[in-house]
């Protein structure tokens, strides 16, 4: 699969690594706005990426990509992602998808309208550790209670107590703790158990309005789920799931799903399906295998995820608790 990828920042430097780990996806070319070519070119040296484009129409019109990578900033995937889907090709989207339902949904109606593929690159959904936790489910009866927890001391939470406010934390460019982090949990938990009936969201919330950390209630027929995500504090991830005849422990961080106990029987069972360190080498594994056998069904149920998340994000962003 030859893959195009759009921006210069670190999510794209993490794809770099985990892609030497996927021989199957060649490198095509990599884009950045003008202003960031030489970062682009820096890039394509240590890389070895043939072409860097910095006008996205050009690379459109004449790349020969199989997939177009938007790992840019959170506010314009919903732009770029149009304009590739637009132009007939195949997208992946960093998470988050887009920062409204609305606009989650006129992306995925546009690539089955014009018979692409569009995927959501969240790498939780595509670890084994996830499909252990999904198996395990049934041995653990009826589910009365989930905990999911994501903390992390952003890196620019310091400067924002100066005042100083970076993309990560501004409201305007789909910043915050839910966006960026808790995301991750919702996720998680809609992967595991679909939709909620209903969610109620409450934030700590910085001098310009944006949730630095918050709790997400999710509100099941028979059980309710709560998902911690903060930047300004931290403490270790996990996710415990509560059943009637045992429980289920995630140890570690939920984008990465590292380490699962499963209790149940009276036993415990210890699993760790995760074949490699880097959180991102499966999901581009799965993305490889998807464009080669052609498999919309898997589109299909991706689609179904970042529609289901986008809209219970929108319910818990509208709410100012």
């Amino acid at each position: 699969m030859k893959l195009s990828i759009l921006g210069t920042g670190k999510i794209v430097h993490d794809l770099l690594e985990a892609l030497k780990h996927v021989p199957e996806i060649t490198l095509t070319s990599v884009f950045a706005r003008p202003k960031s070519r030489e970062k682009a070119e820096a890039l394509a040296r240590e890389w070895n990426i043939p072409n860097v484009y910095t006008d996205y129409a050009e690379l459109l019109e004449s790349d020969d990509a199989d997939f177009i990578y938007v790992g840019l900033i959170n506010t314009v995937h919903y732009d770029y992602a149009k304009q590739a889907l637009a132009a007939g090709r195949n997208v992946i989207v960093e998470k988050p998808f887009a920062p409204t339902y609305a606009e989650v949904k006129e992306l995925v109606d546009l690539a089955q309208e014009k018979h692409t593929m569009l995927l959501e690159a969240v790498t939780l959904l595509y670890l084994p550790n996830f499909q252990a936790m999904q198996d395990a489910l049934k041995s653990l009866g009826p589910v009365h209670a989930v905990l999911a927890n994501y903390s992390q001391y952003s890196s620019r939470y310091d400067k924002y107590k100066e005042g100083v406010v970076l993309p990560a934390f501004d409201p305007e460019l789909a910043g915050g703790a839910l966006y960026d982090i808790n995301i991750y949990n919702l996720n998680l938990i809609c992967g595991l158990f679909g939709a909620p009936e209903h969610a109620t969201y409450t934030a700590n919330r910085g001098f310009n309005g944006v949730d630095t950390s918050g709790v997400a209630t999710l509100v099941y027929p028979v059980f309710f789920a709560t998902a911690v995500g903060a930047k300004d504090s931290a403490s270790e991830g996990f996710c415990i799931i509560q059943g009637e005849k045992g429980w289920l422990e995630m140890q570690g961080a939920p984008n990465e799903l590292p380490r699962v106990l499963v209790h149940a029987e009276g036993k415990d069972c210890v699993v760790e399906a995760n074949q490699y360190e880097h959180r991102m080498v499966h999901e581009f594994q799965a993305f490889a295998r998807i464009h080669a056998t052609q498999d919309f069904d898997a589109v299909r149920r991706s689609n179904e995820q970042s529609l289901c998340v986008a809209k219970l994000v929108d319910e818990l962003r509208e709410q100012t608790h």
